[in-house]
């Protein structure tokens, strides 16, 4: 869990700084900070999306994953709820953008996912090593546009990768490439979504979108069923 825990510490460090700069910063850096966010995680989306996209054996998958997290999602409206958890810890509305792409950017993507997997089952935390560097720099720039509030995402980065390393624990040999895969293209296009939200291109309810992410998960079990 070493390399979990520092990771966690990168964006509570990373957030610090972030809002210290926040506070010194006029309104026109701060709009050029969102619009150069906004940019590099739409790049980040593309990239991880058509990464893992070659490597997908069930090109269709990523379509009906989206479809029916959306569905879920947006009966359970899980945008408003987490809307109104968070104007509980801030009362600047855009917190909840910032923060929704935090916790995509932290917790989606091949480090964050592979990282807890490599760690459990080979003690090998290059990975989230890795990935907390580069976490704390991406909290640096998010706290210092959206505030200090990102770093709640800490908290539920420490989660999914805690909850990631205790299943890796506890079935070894039952995670396969093609799940992290198709997880990766899932979370590739929300990351995509929410620079589109960051650049004001078009608005994406991405908190509604999330329940995608369990959608391989549950899917892939069932296909492999049919296929036999």
């Amino acid at each position: 869990m070493i390399g979990t825990i520092f990771n966690t510490a990168m964006i509570i460090v990373g957030s610090l700084i972030g809002s210290l700069f926040k506070r010194g910063l006029k309104e026109s850096y701060h709009r050029i900070l969102m619009q150069a966010l906004g940019l590099a995680v739409v790049l980040l989306g593309i990239n991880t999306t058509i990464t893992h996209m070659a490597d997908s054996k069930y090109p269709v998958l990523f379509i009906v994953s989206l479809a029916l997290g959306g569905l879920i999602g947006q009966a359970l409206n899980l945008e408003a709820r987490f809307n109104r958890l968070l104007s509980r810890f801030s009362g600047k509305n855009n917190l909840a953008q910032g923060l929704s792409t935090a916790v995509l950017l932290f917790c989606i993507g091949t480090l964050s996912i592979v990282g807890p997997i490599e760690a459990a089952l080979r003690h090998n935390n290059t990975y989230l090593f890795t990935n907390g560097m580069l976490d704390g720099i991406t909290s640096m720039v998010l706290a210092s546009t959206f505030g200090i509030g990102i770093m709640i995402a800490s908290v539920i980065l420490f989660s999914w990768q805690g909850s990631i390393y205790a299943l890796s624990l506890l079935m070894q040999g039952a995670i396969s490439n093609d799940l992290i895969t198709e997880l990766s293209v899932v979370g590739g296009i929300l990351i995509l979504a929410s620079g589109l939200n960051i650049l004001e291109i078009k608005q994406i309810n991405t908190v509604n979108l999330l329940p995608a992410l369990v959608m391989p998960a549950i899917l892939l079990p069932i296909i492999h069923l049919v296929i036999g």
